[in-house]
């Protein structure tokens, strides 16, 4: 396998076409907190590169189809290439720390119980540690990350694949949600720093391109959801 993405410039992702597309689903409590990941059905496996939606205008998301061209999309990345580990905030607890970079998708899974950031402050308790753990590994942007106090991360171990976020909730689509260390190529030719787990912008509003950094939210664009 081969999984890759690559910004086309001032267009779509270009995906190699061995990385599995599905749907996901924000899955929430009686409270509508987000507490879990629904996986939805799985979008055909292509035999070519295919091409999901950046500008968030597509017909046919999450498929692009060429309308990036007629609106005259401005596709210009802008996210900083420094390693995550640099650019993130260091907030020490009691059994581990947690990393913060602030690249926030704004799927609120850090919202559970207490908040991730206390959670892994106050993690001498295991039951505050076992929340934190599981608050920052459903972290999709990889804003948050559990480090041992040995400086080793926490990450859980997930699947080479892409899933276009429904945001259930809030009854709109969300970024696409990228996992297993899927390397991703800028339009310049740059690699950005492969990781576990990041989300990218399909709404085109995003001013962290090609990360998302929760513009699609306010997008009406991006109202209703995807399907296969």
């Amino acid at each position: 396998m081969s999984e890759s993405i690559k910004v086309l410039q001032d267009g779509p992702y270009q995906v190699s076409p061995d990385t599995r597309l599905n749907i996901q689903s924000i899955g929430t409590d009686e409270n509508k907190v987000s507490t879990h990941w629904d996986q939805g059905a799985e979008y055909p496996g292509k035999l070519t590169p295919y091409f999901l939606c950046r500008c968030g205008r597509s017909a046919s998301k999450p498929y692009c189809d060429g309308t990036h061209a007629a609106v005259k999309f401005d596709g210009k990345e802008t996210a900083d290439h420094a390693p995550y580990a640099q650019r993130a905030r260091r907030y020490e607890g009691e059994a581990v720390d947690l990393l913060d970079d602030e690249r926030c998708a704004q799927l609120r899974f850090c919202d559970r119980g207490i908040r991730a950031w206390d959670a892994a402050i106050q993690s001498g308790d295991p039951a505050n540690l076992a929340l934190a753990e599981q608050e920052c590994a459903d972290c999709s942007s990889g804003r948050l990350t559990l480090v041992r106090k040995d400086g080793t991360p926490i990450e859980p171990d997930l699947p080479k694949e892409i899933g276009a976020v429904q945001d259930v909730p809030r009854g709109l689509r969300g970024p696409l949600k990228v996992t297993g260390g899927i390397p991703m190529i800028g339009a310049d030719g740059r690699e950005y720093e492969t990781r576990n787990r990041y989300t990218l912008c399909r709404c085109g509003e995003s001013q962290d391109k090609p990360f998302c950094d929760t513009r699609h939210v306010n997008c009406p664009h991006m109202k209703g959801f995807d399907s296969v």
